[in-house]
């Protein structure tokens, strides 16, 4: 049970569905209803799709994009992708056009395979405009008004010229090495163009061993994942799938982010991985609710939050403290732990760092969240929190068989069979990220005395004012965030004599002060309006009463609009990109040292 000791990735999934056979494996809503498909399905799709791969010119060491939502044909194609020898190059369904094209032409990919029609509409001009791209294959219907240089093929028709063929894929399969490589993953990068990161399977399986090894103490069982963090991003790949995977568990497929509570509730998960952004929306929300409800069930919802996180930081209770503790988790936690299934053993946090108080909120309430960190360049995950050593301004220790040093200026190293074979087709980045055997991660923290990990900033991302102190921006915006009035927030101040910030209003707080107050409430009005920068500055003076004097934000401005995916001021894991930011408001925050 992902004991490492498969020699491929694909190998593997073939081992559990052999061990598994009829119990259900992949759960996607059909007709208003989350219907399986067995592991022994999985298996004869994934075998007729790679021998339909093959029929259609898929040879050894191709690469093959794959544009999808999370479904269980993401799955399906990226096995039956490599069990036929060839690379999956996983694309982000918000890509533009000019994104697609530039993984494809990058990548050299001889085809992709994209899921629905909507999809296609971005793929297919990138693919047309790419030499090297010979054929598509779509999962449902397209309706292609005009002649494309490339072979089209229909997901079904390649199952079906897969099932004439008897190539035996599982024994095809085991000639496949740890040292192969499985994927080439695109970074959604917070600057720059993406780069193509080749991971072999070896590093994904170190990971899959390392997070068995790490979960251990929660009694790792029957256990049932909710994918809904896209599975082109590194940490679902490996998280929300093959991790899965090694130990044999069943996976929900979200819809979307939208349905997210209501999948919950469905698919009662028992782990599931999420980033900072999540936890944070969660969090407003829950809060709201509460304060909304008032009376009773407000002043239990703080007792349950007071003394469970009193019990947590280890902190001496009395007898009644005790006793109100134990009722409180009926009352209040239960309740809780019930709006996510009521099953979940641990929230695991990555992408990027998470409030300490967002993590012991959470917590407090009984829902155990375990913050780790990664990056694409390690397949992803290098370090997490223990079950029985949770340190909530830290992310944890290096999972096993894996080293990771400070540099002399600070910077995170690490080291292990987890790091990736170089960027595609780009030795001079390698060289540079990858010196001695080392991972430079760009990163920068401690390690402290207990072995934690903690990380203090991003190298690029340190704000050096004008007066020399270094400052982390990600600090102040995450508390920042934490207002109820603030929904995202960027911080801003190289080589400046203090910081100024640029935030994003709640949308439901920013409705209700605009009914309260006769204004309009759309965000592009509200961001000019006198009164509501005052209100907004509110929360800001709350924040600095809380922030040493060169953390302080002196001055800001309201956003137009939230920093979103669509608009590219955030990458497809929620972070934001600064420097995409900076290109629409650059003028307006320098304004504000006028």
């Amino acid at each position: 049970m992902g004991d490492g000791t498969s020699k491929n990735l694909v190998t593997l999934f073939f081992e559990q569905a052999e061990r598994l056979g009829e119990a259900p494996f992949l759960w996607a809503k059909r007709e208003g209803h989350y219907q399986p498909v067995t592991w022994r399905e999985t298996a004869d799709q994934v075998s007729a799709l790679s021998r339909g791969l093959t029929a259609i010119g898929l040879g050894a060491g191709d690469r093959i994009a794959l544009v999808a939502e999370n479904r269980p044909e993401w799955l399906i194609a990226d096995l039956a992708i490599m069990a036929a020898g060839g690379i999956t190059v996983p694309a982000y369904i918000t890509n533009t056009v000019d994104d697609h094209h530039h993984i494809l032409q990058d990548s050299g990919a001889k085809g992709a395979i994209v899921s629905t029609a909507r999809l296609a509409e971005r793929l297919l001009p990138a693919a047309h405009r790419t030499p090297e791209t010979s054929f598509l294959v779509a999962m449902e219907p397209l309706e292609v008004q005009q002649h494309l240089d490339l072979e089209l093929a229909t997901w079904d028709d390649l199952l079906a010229r897969g099932r004439e063929s008897n190539r035996d894929v599982v024994e095809d399969a085991r000639r496949l090495g740890r040292d192969d490589t499985a994927c080439i993953i695109y970074t959604s990068g917070t600057g720059g163009a993406p780069k193509g990161v080749v991971l072999g399977h070896g590093a994904i399986l170190h990971n899959c061993a390392g997070a068995v090894d790490a979960l251990m103490e929660l009694g790792l069982g029957e256990e049932v994942f909710l994918s809904f963090l896209p599975l082109s991003h590194s940490y679902e790949h490996t998280g929300g799938q093959f991790f899965p995977i090694s130990i044999g568990a069943q996976i929900y497929y979200a819809e979307g982010i939208e349905t997210l509570a209501t999948n919950m509730l469905e698919a009662r998960p028992t782990l599931m991985t999420a980033v900072p952004r999540l936890y944070e929306s969660l969090h407003a929300r829950i809060t709201r609710d509460v304060r909304k409800a008032g009376g009773l069930k407000e002043r239990l919802f703080i007792t349950a939050l007071k003394l469970g996180t009193r019990r947590l930081l280890g902190q001496p209770m009395s007898l009644g403290q005790r006793i109100a503790d134990r009722v409180v988790d009926r009352l209040v936690r239960d309740k809780v732990r019930a709006r996510f299934g009521g099953r979940l053993k641990a929230l695991v946090s990555g992408g990027a760092p998470l409030n300490p108080e967002i993590g012991l909120f959470f917590s407090a309430l009984g829902l155990r969240v375990l913050q780790g960190y990664g990056q694409t360049e390690a397949a992803p995950v290098v370090s997490v929190n223990r079950v029985g050593h949770v340190k909530f301004d830290t992310v944890g220790t290096p999972i096993k068989d894996t080293e990771v040093r400070i540099a002399e200026d600070g910077e995170i190293l690490v080291r292990g069979a987890l790091l990736m074979q170089g960027y595609w087709n780009n030795p001079e980045a390698t060289a540079e990220t990858i010196r001695d055997g080392w991972l430079h991660t760009g990163d920068v923290g401690i390690i402290d005395q207990d072995g934690h990990l903690k990380i203090t900033d991003r190298k690029k991302d340190i704000i050096v004012n004008s007066g020399g102190d270094n400052l982390s921006p990600q600090r102040v915006e995450g508390i920042l965030a934490l207002e109820p009035e603030i929904a995202q927030a960027m911080v801003y101040g190289d080589r400046r004599p203090h910081l100024v910030g640029l935030l994003v209003a709640d949308q439901d707080w920013a409705a209700a002060w605009a009914r309260e107050h006769g204004k309009p409430a759309s965000p592009a009005e509200l961001a000019d309006d006198p009164d509501f920068h005052k209100a907004m500055g509110a929360a800001v003076e709350r924040v600095n009463r809380s922030l040493s004097t060169v953390e302080k934000v002196r001055r800001f401005k309201v956003a137009e609009a939230p920093f979103a995916i669509e608009n590219g001021q955030l990458t497809p894991t929620m972070k934001i990109r600064r420097h995409k930011i900076k290109e629409v408001y650059g003028k307006a925050l320098e304004a504000l040292y006028g």
